[in-house]
């Protein structure tokens, strides 16, 4: 069974799962959910949770941590913060980035779902120019590679990163410049018709992308420039071998989804 503790806002209600404290937020009242998976971003949370909560100053919102229960107290300090905005799902067992996200998908109220990294390598500030794009769009991209894009990272992961994505365009036949972007907005009903499916890495990504299009759900990308971490230690892989194993990860991946039934 999986445990997981949630601060919503309100009165405490216990179950054997969950442990609610706070005012809940109604549906209606929330236009985005904004989700951000950490595990020991203690020094990046706060800011990055104060940077949306400005970027969104003219929109409804709710601020979703998931944490994978780290060791540094990144929910404690996310907790702490006692803002109406902000939601803190702990989790205990059965963790992962992509069990986070779709965690937070399950518990969003908002008409609109982003999630993004927690270490301030992607602008929230991106988020409101996401959020116009839904007139005409189901799924958003922000795109190191897009118009306006631009990828600041060691020259090892850009290239890695350009030939992931290359591949997957002439593999899958089908065009987005970012697939492994993970800074992704979407419509509500759009992720409660497609499920993220697990992965050890950002392969979820390509997936979701790949099948949303397939299913026919329109996708805009929107470029910013991504930036290195502002603190704390990176979870992705940063040598040759390391890269070169996730990268075989990827490779299976997309061979796999150009057989994939969707």
């Amino acid at each position: 069974m999986e445990k997981i503790i949630k601060k919503t806002i309100g009165k405490a209600i216990e179950t054997d799962m969950v442990k609610n404290m706070g005012k809940d937020i109604s549906n209606s009242e929330i236009e985005v959910s904004v989700i951000f998976p950490t595990y020991n971003e203690a020094e990046n949370i706060i800011p990055l949770i104060q940077r949306t909560q400005q970027a969104l100053v003219n929109h409804s919102k709710e601020i979703i941590v998931v944490d994978d229960n780290s060791p540094d107290g990144t929910w404690k300090i996310a907790e702490d913060l006692n803002s109406f905005d902000v939601k803190v799902i702990r989790r205990l067992e059965d963790r992962g980035l992509v069990k986070s996200i779709s965690n937070a998908i399950k518990e969003a109220k908002g008409k609109y779902v982003v999630w993004m990294d927690a270490d301030q390598s992607m602008p929230p500030e991106l988020i409101p120019r996401m959020l116009q794009k839904f007139d005409h769009y189901d799924v958003v991209v922000g795109s190191r590679y897009a118009k306006g894009g631009k990828d600041k990272r060691p020259l090892l992961r850009v290239v890695s990163s350009r030939f992931i994505n290359v591949f997957t365009n002439i593999v899958l036949n089908f065009n987005v410049l970012d697939y492994d972007s993970g800074f992704i907005a979407a419509k509500k009903e759009v992720l409660e018709k497609i499920t993220l499916s697990d992965s050890a890495y950002g392969e979820y990504c390509i997936e979701f992308l790949y099948t949303a299009g397939k299913k026919g759900y329109k996708i805009k990308e929107v470029g910013y420039p991504f930036v290195d971490r502002r603190a704390g230690q990176s979870k992705t892989a940063d040598t040759l071998s390391g890269l070169f194993k996730y990268g075989m990860l990827y490779l299976k991946r997309i061979i796999e989804l150009r057989f994939k039934k969707i």
